[in-house]
């Protein structure tokens, strides 16, 4: 039987580059995957089911959130956005590791539900390199701007209580500190203590 996947959650302001940096960080490794949300609202143009997000109906959503099949949700612009229970333990039933990208709040919801998860927060290197990078995205007004970054301030409050932090200044670097964080993980002493018991009862007296 294989071995379990661990639960890994990443979280970023916006701007941060998250999903860079897992995009490239899945061409690295197969022992890990992307836990996919759930939304109620329409997919835009180019996105898949099942694989941009799960699309499901508003009731459908409410259904599994009274049967518990959602670990943490929330409602943006009228739209409900979350974790499905199944997502994650399909893959981590596989031995691979799921991925959660998600914001501070439900981060926190997921550590309360599982403690043993990992959680690791990207960072910018600095607020002026956040600024220019959502300037540069020529998306945004500097109304929505200034918006983003006073969240960035608040969502790197949060980052106290993730386990491990992550600049991203240059991508290759932060793939490989993310890539450094799941193998790491795995070498916890309090994840092996079969290792140990095996050296313990074989051992000569």
């Amino acid at each position: 039987m294989a071995e379990k996947g661990l639960l890994f959650v990443v979280s970023a302001p916006a701007g941060c580059g998250k999903d860079t940096i897992l995009n490239e960080l899945f061409k690295k490794t197969d022992s890990a995957g992307y836990a996919v949300s759930a939304t109620t609202r329409s997919p835009r143009e180019g996105e898949v089911n099942g694989v941009h997000y799960h699309f499901i109906t508003r009731e459908e959503f409410e259904r599994k959130i009274d049967e518990k099949e959602v670990l943490e949700y929330t409602e943006y612009c009228g739209n409900y956005y979350g974790t499905l229970r199944k997502s994650v333990n399909d893959l981590i039933e596989r031995g691979k590791d799921a991925i959660l990208k998600i914001e501070v709040e439900g981060a926190m919801n997921i550590r309360r539900l599982f403690p043993e998860a990992c959680l690791v927060f990207i960072l910018p290197p600095s607020w002026e390199v956040l600024e220019k990078r959502l300037r540069d995205r020529g998306t945004e007004s500097e109304e929505k701007i200034i918006e983003r970054t006073r969240q960035a301030r608040t969502e790197i409050g949060y980052a106290k209580n993730y386990d491990y932090l992550i600049v991203n200044d240059k991508l290759a670097v932060a793939v490989d500190d993310l890539l450094a964080v799941l193998r790491a993980e795995k070498l916890r002493r309090s994840r092996n203590d079969a290792l140990l018991n095996g050296f313990e009862e074989g051992g000569d007296a």
